[in-house]
């Protein structure tokens, strides 16, 4: 090739190269430039290289646990609420002078069935005279939130509202004031109601247990006692449902008292059942115990 050619043929090799790196610095500057783009935007949103914008996670709860619920009552309350096992565990513990008792213990209780124990536990106790029978259960609920807006204790707060409004509590949210004459909120029969406007179970049909107690008349008791309603100083919130029931298939009171505390919700349960349709379960007494359990079990989660 002549000399002049070649020359040429070599500046054009060396324009080509030129151009060629001049195109990669092109394009690595448009890449460059794209990615401090995208860089920028995400620190504008916040979404890296700094805070977190997602909300954050609300409190636990108070409680992360729950107790063993048999044990959770005092056996001084369980013979006062339940007469007949403790004069039955009396027997038993009689020193060679009976045949030895092969049944469980009357005031042990036996726990509730459940499948999660970290969530929900419960216990129930039962005594029977010839005169009736008294039942006593006693349930703990540990709500979870799964809500991050949401804390725990605002989430049982919530339960425990809707428990009340469906038991008729006045200002609980979404309650109705009113009732017919003659019944609670549920429907269920007043104490006066069928009675003449007297309650005869001023003394304690289960006073077998008991040979120097006999059951008396006392008045009726008023029925704003007996109405579902709020209590004071148990828990962070509490309320108190009490029913007589006077169907066919047995005369019995049922009193219902549910308290929150934290994020649990207790339940205590507490009825009487009596052979005898001319006595019935006094309202008083009844509530009172059911009451004083409250108290004691409440107190014993602001201890722990």
């Amino acid at each position: 090739m002549p000399r002049r050619a070649k020359r040429y043929a070599t500046r054009a090799g060396l324009a080509s190269s030129a151009t060629s790196a001049a195109l990669v610095l092109a394009l690595a500057g448009t890449v460059a430039g794209c990615t401090g783009s995208s860089g920028g935007e995400d620190d504008k949103d916040g979404k890296s290289g700094g805070a977190s914008a997602s909300p954050s996670a609300a409190a636990p709860g108070k409680y992360d646990s729950l107790p063993e619920p048999c044990g959770t009552v005092g056996v001084s309350h369980l013979r006062d609420m339940l007469p007949g096992a403790a004069a039955a565990e009396d027997e038993g513990g009689e020193e060679n002078t009976a045949a030895p008792s092969t049944g469980p213990d009357p005031l042990e209780g036996e726990a509730s069935a459940t499948y999660d124990t970290d969530r929900s536990v419960g216990c129930r106790w039962k005594s029977a005279t010839t005169l009736g029978t008294r039942h006593l259960s006693v349930q703990f609920e540990r709500v979870v939130s799964y809500d991050p807006s949401i804390s725990d204790n605002q989430q049982a707060e919530r339960l425990y509202d809707e428990k009340a409004r469906k038991a008729g509590i006045s200002g609980a949210p979404g309650s109705t004031s009113g009732s017919p004459a003659g019944k609670t909120p549920d429907g269920h029969a007043s104490p006066t109601a069928g009675d003449g406007g007297k309650s005869t179970g001023g003394g304690d049909p289960d006073s077998s247990a008991d040979p120097d107690t006999a059951p008396a008349e006392s008045p009726s008791t008023p029925e704003e006692d007996v109405a579902p309603r709020t209590l004071q100083d148990i828990g962070d919130a509490a309320y108190l449902d009490d029913a007589l029931h006077t169907a066919d298939s047995g005369l019995h009171r049922d009193i219902t008292l549910v308290f929150r505390t934290g994020n649990v919700i207790a339940t205590v349960e507490y009825d009487q059942w009596v052979t005898d349709k001319h006595r019935i379960p006094d309202s008083h007494e009844l509530q009172k115990k059911t009451r004083e359990l409250a108290e004691q079990l409440a107190g014993r989660f602001e201890e722990d």
